[in-house]
């Protein structure tokens, strides 16, 4: 039996259901292949379809998913969901967070969107060694890294909506 809230999910009105794919993907495209392979069994259900949602997606799509997350070091204001899986940052010091806002520029000036990472569980000094890592990349391998570090999100939210039961916030 799948989990209450996927239960929910798979039971929600396309409109309900759109709203919270949105939520964990900015991406059309991969909101609509998803909405429309329900309803999902398991919660491995509904993260191999995740995956080959990603999969399919081409750069204008990932272009869109990507623009739905802020950069490293600045969560949306007002928003749990990236204060939360930036929560590695929280505590760094001033010299890390001006240090990050000078690689997530150099990043976004080379590749034209901002350093995505799955940022959940990492401190502040492996998110920025990452980006020092990734900033020699070509579009190309860093257009899939994206798309892998995309769908590790996408689990992570796609987990909470799984497993939210009624009443509980999310």
């Amino acid at each position: 039996m799948p989990p209450a809230g996927l239960t929910r999910f798979n039971t929600a009105d396309d409109g309900t259901a759109r709203a919270a794919l949105h939520e964990v993907c900015a991406s059309r495209a991969w909101g609509e292949r998803m909405l429309a392979r329900r309803p999902y069994a398991t919660t491995d259900t509904l993260f191999a379809a995740s995956d080959a949602a990603m999969a399919e997606l081409t750069a204008a799509d990932l272009a869109e998913a990507m623009a739905g997350h802020p950069p490293i070091g600045r969560p949306k204001p007002g928003d749990p969901t990236s204060r939360r899986e930036q929560s590695g940052m929280v505590g760094a010091s001033d010299a890390l967070k001006a240090e990050m806002l000078e690689l997530n520029l150099a990043y976004q000036e080379k590749f034209g969107h901002v350093f995505l990472i799955c940022a959940s569980g990492r401190t502040g000094e492996q998110m920025r060694d990452a980006v020092r890592n990734r900033i020699d990349n070509t579009p190309e391998q860093e257009r899939e890294i994206v798309r892998a570090e995309l769908g590790k999100i996408n689990r992570i939210r796609l987990t909470r909506i799984a497993e939210h039961a009624e009443g509980d916030a999310a």
